[in-house]
């Protein structure tokens, strides 16, 4: 697909615009206070994937947790700033990979041109985060909602107070909880400005809630070619938003890396399919080589519908046909069905 080419900054060594691979976010949802705790989750999200990730600074004194969590990942670190230009600062000091600030919430002239000052000294990108309840009161009273002309009204407004002192290492998210009105606002953001823009929908509920306005949302976004970097909010664990985002960017062509394909199961089906497939997603969890493996319930239908994919299995009365590319390789009975296919896929060159 044909991406839309946003300006190019560059967060702890994470390129973010400008073409490059679309990354994957998420944030800490332990207390800052509990830096052991944070590292530790810190450390699942970067085994899980996780490229970028955000942590709540809310107190000067938790500054701290940035620095631990600089030792402790290799991943850039995002600090999330709200009011307080100073907590800025110094996470700007304490190393920080890029920060997460609405210029328009910290005060006078003097404290937007310190934290554009320090940022750029210090080559930190930063991130304008809007969503609906962020937005100005004037603006606000303007569009008599948070609409999508709205949010993208208020997100210029904090870049141009960063531009004013010629500050453009700029990032911007426009969130909603309402998928239509999130996606109208970054296709306007998206005509008006060339900055890289962070997709995602806020407030989007429960794991199963928040991944169907997300796919929807995010992956509608992307199919355009508007998007450079994603977070798939959750009210769950932050390890499941990235595995979430993965298999977005991963059913776009975004990122390479195994495909199940599996059927849904009918009154033909002789094999237990549904945990098959289960164990089968579960042993690929890790596995980074770029195919497709299907899961299919049924030895008449199953390697014809999955003829394009590189290695699976289809189903029998207590037996499965190994296949490759549609031809059959061996039949094997359905205990050691995934067993059998895992040892296809660590041949597969």
């Amino acid at each position: 697909m044909e991406r839309k080419i946003t300006k190019k900054i560059c967060a702890g060594g994470v390129f973010i615009g400008g073409g490059s691979p679309v990354t994957v976010q998420s944030m800490l949802n332990i207390p800052a206070y509990d830096i052991e705790g944070s590292v530790l989750q810190a450390k699942e999200l970067e085994k899980a994937g996780c490229d970028i990730i955000r942590a709540a600074v809310p107190r000067i004194e938790d500054v701290k947790l940035i620095e631990a969590l600089k030792e402790n990942v290799s991943v850039p670190v995002v600090a999330d700033i709200h009011f307080d230009y100073k907590i800025a600062l110094a996470c700007a000091d304490a190393g920080v990979d890029k920060i997460r600030i609405n210029p328009g919430n910290i005060g006078s002239d003097d404290r937007v041109k310190a934290v554009a000052d320090k940022c750029r000294e210090k080559n930190i990108p930063i991130r304008i985060g809007v969503n609906s309840g962020s937005v100005e009161k004037s603006i606000l009273a303007k569009y008599g909602a948070p609409t999508a002309q709205a949010l993208t009204e208020s997100a210029l407004y904090h870049a141009s107070l960063l531009e004013k002192f010629d500050f453009d290492d700029i990032v911007i998210s426009i969130k909603s909880s309402d998928v239509i009105t999130m996606m109208q606002a970054y296709r306007l953001v998206s005509e008006r400005c060339s900055y890289p823009l962070h997709l995602g929908v806020t407030e989007a509920g429960t794991y199963e809630s928040a991944l169907i306005k997300s796919s929807i949302g995010i992956g509608s976004l992307l199919a355009e070619g508007i998007g450079d970097t994603i977070r798939v909010s959750m009210t769950d664990s932050p390890v499941k938003e990235v595995a979430a985002g993965i298999n977005i960017l991963k059913a776009l062509g975004l990122r390479k890396g195994p495909q199940i394909v599996s059927c849904p199961t009918c009154g033909r089906t002789a094999i237990s399919l549904i945990d098959l497939a289960k164990e089968v997603e579960k042993r690929l969890e890790g596995c980074d080589k770029d195919i497709k493996v299907a899961v299919m319930g049924c030895i008449v239908n199953g390697p014809g519908e999955a003829r394009e994919a590189d290695i699976g299995i289809a189903g029998g009365k207590g037996e499965a046909l190994i296949f490759r590319k549609g031809e059959i390789i061996r039949k094997v009975p359905e205990s050691e069905a995934v067993d059998a296919l895992m040892k296809e896929i660590e041949n597969l060159g």
